[in-house]
């Protein structure tokens, strides 16, 4: 098969800023956008604007953000919108499978009295921590900025360059804050040549959910007792993945099979 028919990975550099004393993400999500797309349109999924540009966006600075944690993490962000909106952008993923994967909910959507930002760690078995802080900015750059300020109580900066290459530095103890705050699109087209500059890994991701109809039977065996209630007299319904809107149909027949057959 030729090279260019082979699947992508984004590739994720994360480089320290030597004298700046910070933290440098960056990677073209290309690849990642693809397969993004190409999910919606298997399952006849579309988002509307700005919902789909706000999804992007914040798949792209949550993979930069996983690449700053260590690797055993799995996180989950969900922004509760008032405005735009109303809608719920969710994304969740981890180094370990190397996949992020984000839906945008429109309809059903709880408003709140201002904009939330909702975050999540789970980590070798251990309780799930999580924070949640108002948000002011208008755009994901703005919310990740926001997050680090409050959560994470450190300053960051979050700047898309052309070619769908998003970047982000963080500030890492004695860092050069004012440089940080100061940082512009025309600044980081530069870095390179201009500040001194160690690629410390590179990680690689893909948009990805993982789920399949395996792991959503277990859910509908432990109903078993209301199949009359669940089909409602239809042979078949459709199970939708809470994290990616993947549609699944499922027949009786599979959820009473029992396991082994």
């Amino acid at each position: 098969m030729s090279e260019e028919f082979v699947d992508e990975f984004v590739k994720v550099e994360s480089i320290f800023v030597r004298h700046r004393n910070c933290h440098l993400l960056r990677a073209h999500f290309s690849p990642m956008y693809t397969d993004y797309y190409l999910h919606l349109m298997q399952y006849g999924l579309r988002n509307e604007e700005p919902c789909d540009s706000m999804l992007k966006d914040l798949l792209a600075y949550f993979t930069l953000y996983l690449v700053a944690r260590p690797w055993a993490e799995q996180h989950a962000w969900t922004v509760n919108l008032k405005s735009p909106g109303p809608a719920n952008l969710f994304v969740t993923g981890s180094s370990l499978t190397e996949s992020v994967v984000g839906r945008a909910f429109v309809n059903d959507i709880r408003i709140p009295e201002n904009n939330l930002f909702y975050a999540q760690m789970y980590k070798d078995g251990r309780e799930i921590r999580s924070s949640v802080i108002d948000i002011k900015g208008d755009t994901p750059a703005e919310w990740v900025e926001e997050f680090y300020q409050q959560s994470e109580q450190r300053l960051a900066r979050c700047l898309e360059l052309p070619d769908e290459c998003f970047t982000m530095v963080t500030a890492q103890p004695d860092a050069d804050e004012e440089w940080l705050g100061s940082l512009t699109v025309d600044m980081m087209k530069e870095i390179d040549s201009v500040e001194e500059t160690k690629l410390l890994e590179t990680r690689k991701f893909k948009f990805n959910c993982g789920c399949n109809i395996g792991r959503i039977l277990p859910t509908l065996k432990a109903m078993e007792d209301k199949l009359d209630e669940l089909f409602a007299g239809e042979k078949s319904l459709e199970v939708t993945c809470p994290r990616c809107g993947a549609v699944y149909p499922v027949t009786r027949d599979m959820i009473e099979k029992k396991d082994g057959e």
